[in-house]
């Protein structure tokens, strides 16, 4: 029977920091990019993700800014949570605030793009973005975001598909935000189109291994049961 050292215990110690570390940075990089990119769809002005319709609509009405609308909204939805009985992480709780306060300071650096010439690149950039943003924090396994474990609540409480679960909750978002004056478009369209493939791709570039089998935990399976998008 072999006996750990206290250099072999030490050696252990500093692999778990080192990994919780990493898994830390990529939770937040991740939530912080991904307001970074909610603030380039809203910018080149061709159509937003789903909820980011809600939130541009909510925020028109009101006069707050789309990110503090973003955190409320992210809040109201995490109190859904409770008769679903799902459970948050850290991951959950700072998506909440994290993407609404990066979205807000991007949003107020950033100009508004004119002309086709450079909306395209700016909706082009804001959805590539979003897909290494989602496979940044979703790789780290810190919870899913408020609206994912909505999403997987429902998808449990029910028994329908994740897929039509998400599509339902999709469409209604969609069809509240746009009456209250946010942004549908190509942009719209384009996001549901790719966001799935590419998020299942930068789960797998941003993976993280199982601290001490080696194993990568990557996304499996069905690109709706995989990807938790916020």
């Amino acid at each position: 029977m072999s006996q750990s050292t206290p250099t072999t215990r030490g050696r252990q110690v500093t692999a778990v920091s080192t990994h919780l570390t990493r898994r830390l940075l990529q939770l937040y990089i991740g939530l912080a990019l991904y307001g970074v990119s909610s603030a380039l769809l809203v910018r080149g002005g061709l159509g937003l993700e789903p909820w980011g319709v809600l939130h541009q609509g909510l925020a028109e009405r009101t006069g707050l800014t789309i990110g503090v609308v973003s955190i409320i909204v992210g809040a109201a939805v995490l109190l859904l949570w409770i008769p679903i009985r799902q459970r948050p992480g850290l991951g959950t709780v700072s998506n909440v605030f994290v993407i609404g306060i990066a979205m807000d300071g991007t949003l107020a650096l950033m100009p508004d793009a004119h002309g086709l010439a450079v909306q395209i690149p700016v909706l082009i950039g804001g959805i590539v973005l979003n897909g290494v943003a989602t496979g940044l924090y979703i790789a780290a396994r810190f919870g899913p975001g408020p609206r994912d474990g909505l999403m997987t609540g429902l998808h449990q409480v029910t028994g329908r598909s994740i897929r039509l679960v998400r599509t339902g909750i999709e469409v209604a978002v969609v069809g509240t935000g746009f009456l209250l004056g946010g942004t549908v478009g190509v942009g719209t369209v384009a996001y549901a189109l790719a966001i799935g493939p590419l998020a299942q791709l930068f789960l797998r570039v941003f993976a993280i291994s199982d601290q001490g089998t080696g194993s990568t935990v990557v996304a499996a399976g069905t690109p709706e049961q995989a990807i938790l998008r916020k």
